[in-house]
């Protein structure tokens, strides 16, 4: 009897292993903690909400700076919006982001996304749409988001000062 039993225990355990996801698999991360985490900027809720929080708190602006957070507005298909940290300006109209939740890999969301690329598809050439890469189709998607704009983390915050104030004293 106990051997029967040994067997038939360890079979149900060899049963839940194969089909019980791993902790790994199972996990999935949002954006916006995400985001706080990596960035290092102390905002929290919707993304979407993270731009107007930031008044007061963090300089925000136009132009994207490595360690800054890009924040998406809310729309239809992202009704909480969607932040992202910026790991590299590559040009005056393409970066790399860092970001969680982005695209379906393996056929599950929740998922990080290291140094992907994000194309100004703004026609004023001013980052408030872009396309950013999704990697079910391997590029750079189609669709154009809106964008509010970037959120400086406190090393930037001091070079983005600095910028203000030169531009207001030559104003």
């Amino acid at each position: 009897m106990t051997r029967t039993m040994r067997a038939m225990i360890g079979s149900m355990l060899l049963a839940c292993m194969v089909i019980a996801p791993t902790a790994a698999q199972a996990q999935t991360i949002q954006c916006a903690p995400f985001a706080r985490m990596f960035s290092g900027i102390q905002l929290f809720g919707a993304a979407a909400s993270w731009w107007n929080q930031a008044v007061g708190k963090y300089l925000r602006g136009s132009t994207p700076q490595t360690g800054a957070v890009m924040v998406f507005k809310a729309i239809g298909s992202m009704r909480s919006g969607h932040v992202a940290t910026v790991t590299k300006v590559v040009s005056d109209r393409v970066i790399k982001i860092t970001h969680a939740n982005w695209s379906v890999i393996n056929g599950r969301r929740g998922q990080v996304e290291r140094d992907v690329t994000v194309v100004d598809a703004s026609p004023s050439n001013d980052w408030s749409q872009v396309k950013v890469w999704f990697a079910p189709i391997g590029k750079v998607g189609n669709t154009a988001y809106p964008v509010n704009g970037f959120i400086y983390k406190d090393g930037a915050k001091s070079t983005a000062a600095a910028v203000q104030a030169v531009q207001g004293a030559e104003g």
